[in-house]
């Protein structure tokens, strides 16, 4: 890594451990992670406060700060430029409504969205559209994409392991889901993603599956450039 700038390397691994805390973690613990003496720490945390980065609270915990949604707020013109094309192919290779979700908070936000060219029934999922990351296959793709915690549910454990999540009637009577996660460092900590369709009880899982997880694939490839 001869090419790299420590100290930028050293900020930006620090705040994918930070984003990783959701709970906050210390400046020790930071060190330690970071395999470096607390005074560095410091220095790389005060740095990324002066940025709007990482916050500190009152008890000293760093969490992700204000600047990071506002990166990611300007990052999501350029998701949705490169994912479009992408998408028009998805919904039409699988005769289903192609979708880009994010996450914001502890909610899951369709950002884009193709239909198909076909006439075929469809499941009203619009942009805009939001809904628990807990719940359809786009939440739990996107908490499948991120760094294994102990309480994550059976489904996120799946979803990890299998590359996608299918879901059936968890958030429309009749339609199903499927969808992965965007796996690029371009989206940490600022932008998760994942790409994926929907559709009523008549969608092909098996070639849904297939080219959902080949167009998430090569939409990190492309934003990874």
């Amino acid at each position: 890594m001869a090419t790299t700038l420590q100290t930028l390397d050293r900020g930006l691994r620090a705040l994918e451990i930070v984003a990783e805390h959701a709970e906050g973690i210390s400046v020790a613990e930071l060190a330690e992670r970071l395999d470096v003496h607390r005074a560095i720490a410091y220095r790389i945390v005060t740095t990324l406060e002066q940025h709007g980065l990482v916050a500190r609270s009152a008890e000293g915990t760093l969490r992700l700060g204000a600047g990071i949604s506002l990166l990611a707020a300007r990052f999501e013109p350029q998701l949705r430029a490169v994912a479009q094309p992408l998408l028009q192919a998805l919904a039409k290779a699988t005769r289903a409504t192609a979708f880009v979700s994010v996450a914001q908070g502890e909610e899951c936000v369709v950002i884009l969205v193709a239909e198909p060219d076909e006439g075929l029934l469809r499941v009203g999922y619009r942009v805009g559209s939001r809904h628990p990351l807990s719940l359809g296959a786009a939440g739990i793709a996107i908490l499948a994409g991120r760094p294994p915690r102990a309480d994550d549910s059976e489904a996120v454990r799946q979803a990890r392991s299998d590359g996608y999540s299918l879901t059936r009637g968890q958030l429309q009577l009749g339609a199903v889901g499927v969808a992965s996660p965007v796996a690029t460092p371009q989206f940490r900590p600022g932008v998760e993603a994942c790409v994926g369709v929907v559709a009523m009880d008549d969608l092909d899982t098996e070639r849904a599956i297939r080219e959902v997880k080949a167009h998430a694939h090569q939409l990190a490839e492309l934003l990874g450039r």
